[in-house]
């Protein structure tokens, strides 16, 4: 997927002016839409195979237990989206049973090729209001999973709250959808309501483990982010191999990589 160039290479060094850090209250909304419920190539126990949804609902764990451990202070609560947004648990908790819990309550809930965002962005805006007070930022992540229904939303583009965060798993684009078209919608609403740097993210190759790493990207604090256009993790490997001169050691032996 191609999202608009950012700053140019050659630029300005990013620097982090000073901060106050503020602890994250993270709000987790899942797509439930029919589309949910496509298998990963990857296979579970005994060759069961493995939706969109389970894979999302690991990647959010895993995502969970990594921030406690960065700072037991964040919170988290869950939404679902159908043909919009609607709470599945709206108290925010540390508690990782509680979000265990939550992601057992979600289930498919066909949309109708319906999906309005402005439910999430008022949800998302009350609740930043009362996490502020409390010297709290508020983050949405969105894991949206329909390859063919644009987003639609409606939000003044001077309200900006909270940071936005999106994963989009999608098929491979055909006949029947439009995976760019729906890409390209989601980078507008993230640009248009997003406080701090918001990360996208996508995949049309139905591997959790690119799910699982694009949600550790993730775990980066919105006050502490670079531009997503100047963030080159994971590096390739190729950009990791030292050239021939450096990897000779003082007698000109191979220096071992392991």
């Amino acid at each position: 997927m191609e999202r608009p160039p950012g700053s140019a290479a050659g630029g300005p060094p990013y620097t982090l002016h000073p901060a106050k850090y503020c602890c994250e209250d993270i709000l987790f909304c899942v797509d439930v839409d029919s589309e949910s419920m496509v298998e990963m190539k990857n296979t579970g126990p005994n060759g069961r195979p493995i939706t969109r949804l389970d894979s999302i609902k690991q990647s959010i764990l895993l995502f969970i237990n990594a921030k406690l451990t960065m700072n037991p202070d964040h919170r988290f609560a869950f939404a679902s989206l159908g043909k919009t947004a609607s709470w599945v648990r709206k108290e925010f908790s540390s508690d990782v049973n509680a979000a265990f819990s939550a992601l057992r309550g979600l289930f498919v809930s066909p949309s109708g090729g319906h999906a309005d965002l402005t439910q999430l962005f008022r949800i998302a805006a009350h609740e930043a209001k009362k996490s502020r007070p409390q010297n709290r930022i508020l983050r949405v992540i969105l894991l949206y999973c329909r390859s063919s229904v644009q987003p639609q939303f409606q939000w003044p583009a001077n309200q900006k709250l909270f940071t936005f965060d999106v994963i989009y798993l999608h098929d491979k684009p055909g006949p029947d959808n439009c995976p760019q078209k729906v890409y390209d919608a989601l980078v507008e609403a993230l640009e248009h309501v997003t406080e701090y740097e918001g990360y996208i993210y996508e995949s049309g190759q139905g591997l959790q483990r690119v799910l699982f790493r694009q949600m550790c990207l993730l775990l980066s604090h919105p006050q502490q982010r670079c531009m997503q256009d100047d963030l080159n993790l994971p590096m390739a490997l190729t950009k990791k191999v030292p050239t021939t001169d450096s990897a000779q050691g003082e007698d000109n032996l191979p220096v071992s990589s392991q």
